[in-house]
């Protein structure tokens, strides 16, 4: 199934509050015009679907029938979320509270994951204290990095640095 990983990643933001339906219906229209259905009656009703309580049950359906055990990892997902979250905010489309709305939200949600923590302090603090602002530009530039160039959970991992984190956690 093409681009199935575009559907797995709004599926993601909409069952953490951020994500827009109309994605999910347009990624079904998209299949159906390209007929790539192959007559699967999830996506067919996909791209009628209105709203999150219709399109999140038939969009995890879809996900499920073609990864299955296979799936994208709700630490991945969120990881490349942090890349398009970032790409957002250097183009003005999200500020720093903003995005500590959402990491406040995706923070616990993840439960409590070690590489978002500097970034999530760090993003809150710089909502009050503008000296931590370069702070969270560094690590959010830092994470945004290696979840782009990250294949999967487990390369993020092997490149990701703590320490580093900790050291980009201190305001200049």
């Amino acid at each position: 199934m093409e681009q199935l990983m575009v559907l797995e990643l709004e599926c993601f933001r909409l069952r953490h509050g951020d994500g827009q339906a109309e994605r999910c219906v347009d990624w079904a229209v998209e299949r159906l015009r390209l007929d790539q259905e192959g007559d699967d009656l999830e996506i067919v009703l996909l791209a009628s679907a209105r709203g999150v309580d219709e399109v999140l049950p038939l969009a995890e359906v879809i996900i499920e029938r073609y990864r299955g055990d296979a799936r994208l990892a709700e630490q991945f997902l969120a990881g490349k979320y942090i890349v398009a979250l970032r790409a957002a905010y250097l183009a003005g489309r999200e500020s720093v509270s903003s995005l500590d709305t959402i990491f406040t939200r995706l923070y616990p949600a993840l439960g409590y994951p070690d590489w978002l923590v500097m970034l999530s302090r760090n993003c809150e603090y710089a909502t009050d204290v503008p000296d931590f602002e370069q702070a969270f530009e560094l690590e959010f530039g830092y994470i945004a990095s290696l979840w782009a160039d990250a294949g999967d959970a487990g390369a993020f991992e092997r490149l990701y640095d703590r320490e580093r984190s900790n050291r980009q956690g201190v305001p200049c």
